[in-house]
């Protein structure tokens, strides 16, 4: 595709007594000189374009932490920190505004870096590098390699949250006219084409590794340019952006269509190649599933808690052969301290701010997602008592890895696959970690009002009974002092087992069922300790065997091990969106357990909390009210 050269629309916020304008110009052309006088100086710049990433390991500027379902909180939250400004989870609440948008990243506003002006410093990086004296061609290459990168990567955030969008390819001169900058904005076929060959462009001169991991982890390889192209195409090829009625009328002023409201198959085609050649260079490069292997060799622990702390470690470990691209900027820290519950008698319940909160609550309907041990949905596992899964049952010696021996809990929280307990804390359950790796005496999760995790003042505490295990890193301690010490680690922007369900999703979409469909998914099954696709569906206790042989029913599959496999990673809601699914799933009731209740049967009565409601708005994320009137050739995306 021939480049498409536009100017670039940087919507500034300034203080509360200043104004949005058109930022055409660079903001000071002597002080660009001087940034390129010398590589220092230049160097000081390219970390400059790498700043505006977005800092998503934190809750309230991640847009998918916290915008759709898979956690929820206590209600008012004004003692809480995840309730300090800007609270994203109002948009989850359907309280999204177009005068003060959440997470406006647009405009650099509520929360959201500015990625226009993000945009506007990359392209002068690429207009100035060139000119710096004391660099050799190759180092110079390689920075013009991670810019392009962040360039494309900005363009796809605001593709992603908003569609359509100006494609920016250069910076206004010093000489132009207001009336110049007065940009439309472009068809998203236009702006994934655009995005895709700027990546294409990246990866020729980026580095394969980082051989300096320890000045230089998480800058841009190629493997993550490779992985980031995957997920776009698979993204342009899913139905929100890939012959979406909805947006058949959806037309700037100038009457071009912003959406194409044909389908094209051969999207899928180009994204299940783009996953073979991402997964290929990975795989060269050395990057494999990840696998617990402490440095500390005393744990010994059985294949039961060993698998799930596979998938734990997957996430927590630093920089594990997994994890394809971490954000080094973004470490998740105040997540794990919102997430952790009160687990150690012994800890002393502080007022500090450094004790945890065990605010961090999945909903029932998350609990009710993850696979029987059978690697089948609780709903067409046979063998699984589905109808009486909220009655109470009392667990034996045999469960001890996952519950506590003659402990009542729940039958929802029985013979479930291991990520169930790796991801998930409740009532009952095993809490490995936490300063006690003897897997014999592992820590027990009690979460009835008044006792250790449970309710015991309005608002630090799970609202659902159920707590977000899998993001906190199993060396994370809660001292007896009551101060908890996290072992922090960069959020994981894309992860391989994330990969490799993109590959078997976009090569069922392109071919259907087939061996090599089959093969991706599988590895991430076995790894999760389940069995098999091809095994699960022919049992004698799957309810409808067979499912996976048809498009259809491993489509199906594949979707909910995604949303298994990546959950509270961020993955969830922007799959929902691709999918044009969230207007049936972010439109259920959000249930818990009743935690205000001290004794057993009375707790495990099913509490509504919130009634959910997505609209087909929703889809995309609006554009302040304000940067329609600043550019008149600006149109609000449909419904707002």
């Amino acid at each position: 595709m021939k480049k498409i050269k536009l100017y670039i629309i940087i919507l500034l916020l300034g203080t509360a007594s200043s104004c949005n304008y058109l930022d055409v110009i660079p903001d000071n052309i002597s002080t660009v000189e001087h940034a390129f006088a010398l590589r220092n100086e230049a160097e000081k710049y390219l970390f400059t374009c790498y700043s505006y990433l977005p800092d998503l390991g934190v809750q309230n500027y991640n847009p998918a932490l916290l915008s759709g379902d898979e956690v929820w909180f206590f209600y008012p939250y004004t003692t809480a920190f995840y309730g300090a400004p800007p609270n994203v989870w109002e948009v989850a609440r359907g309280n999204q505004t177009i005068t003060g948008p959440y997470l406006n990243y647009w405009d650099g506003a509520n929360g959201g870096k500015s990625m226009w002006r993000a945009i506007r410093d990359c392209n002068i990086f690429l207009e100035n590098i060139q000119q710096v004296p004391d660099m050799d061609d190759t180092e110079k290459e390689r920075w013009i390699g991670e810019v392009k990168f962040l360039k494309a990567y900005y363009h796809w955030f605001l593709l992603r949250m908003y569609g359509p969008i100006p494609i920016t390819d250069v910076n206004l001169p010093i000489s132009a006219t207001p009336e110049e900058a007065q940009v439309f904005r472009d068809p998203v076929d236009d702006v994934f084409n655009y995005v895709v060959n700027l990546l294409d462009e990246a990866t020729v001169t980026l580095p394969i590794t980082i051989v300096d991991q320890v000045n230089e982890m998480g800058r841009i390889t190629k493997p993550i340019a490779l992985a980031l192209k995957a997920r776009i195409l698979v993204t342009a090829a899913s139905p929100l952006f890939n012959g979406n009625p909805d947006y058949a009328n959806f037309v700037d002023k100038r009457g071009v269509h912003l959406f194409n409201s044909v389908n094209d198959p051969e999207k899928w085609e180009k994204a299940a190649q783009a996953c073979i050649d991402a997964i290929n260079m990975i795989h060269d490069n050395g990057n494999q599933l990840h696998y617990f292997n402490p440095t500390v060799n005393t744990y010994n622990l059985g294949p039961e808690l060993k698998t799930q702390m596979d998938i734990r470690a997957a996430v927590t470990e630093k920089w594990n052969t997994e994890i394809i691209w971490g954000l080094n900027n973004s470490m998740v820290n105040w997540i794990q301290r919102y997430a952790q519950p009160f687990i150690d008698p012994a800890s002393v319940m502080t007022n500090g701010s450094s004790r945890p909160k065990g605010q961090w609550a999945p909903p029932l309907k998350i609990a009710e997602m993850f696979y029987t041990k059978n690697g089948l949905p609780i709903d067409e596992d046979l063998s699984w008592d589905y109808a009486n899964r909220y009655e109470m049952q009392e667990a034996e010696e045999e469960d001890k890895y996952y519950i506590k021996p003659y402990y009542t809990t729940a039958k929802l929280n029985f013979y479930r696959e291991p990520r169930f307990y790796a991801d998930l804390g409740f009532d009952g359950g095993v809490w490995w970690g936490n300063g006690n790796y003897n897997q014999d005496a592992a820590w027990h999760l009690e979460g009835k009002s008044g006792q250790l995790a449970g309710k015991k003042r309005a608002d630090e505490h799970s609202i659902t009974g159920y707590y977000a295990k899998k993001l906190i890193d199993y060396r994370s301690v809660l001292q007896t002092s009551g101060v908890y010490s996290v072992q922090q680690y960069p959020f994981p922007e894309i992860r391989l087992s994330d990969l490799y369900l993109y590959c078997s999703e976009a090569l069922n979409e392109a071919y259907g069922p087939t061996p090599e469909a089959y093969l991706w998914i599988n590895l991430v099954r076995r790894r999760a300790g389940i069995p098999d696709v091809e095994e699960s569906w022919t049992l004698s206790a799957a309810k409808t065997p067979g499912k996976h042989l048809t498009k259809e029913g491993l489509r199906e599959i594949i979707r909910q091990e995604r949303l298994i496999e990546m959950a509270f990673e961020g993955t969830r809601y922007w799959d929902l969106l691709r999918w044009r699914r969230a207007e049936v799933v972010l439109s259920q009731q959000i249930k818990g357990w009743d935690v205000s209740q001290a004794e057993t049967e009375p707790y495990y009565q099913q509490v509504l909390l919130f009634s959910q409601s997505f609209r087909k708005k929703n889809y995309l994320w609006p554009l302040r009210e304000s940067s329609l009137i600043i550019n008149k050739n600006l149109v609000q995306n449909p419904g707002w």
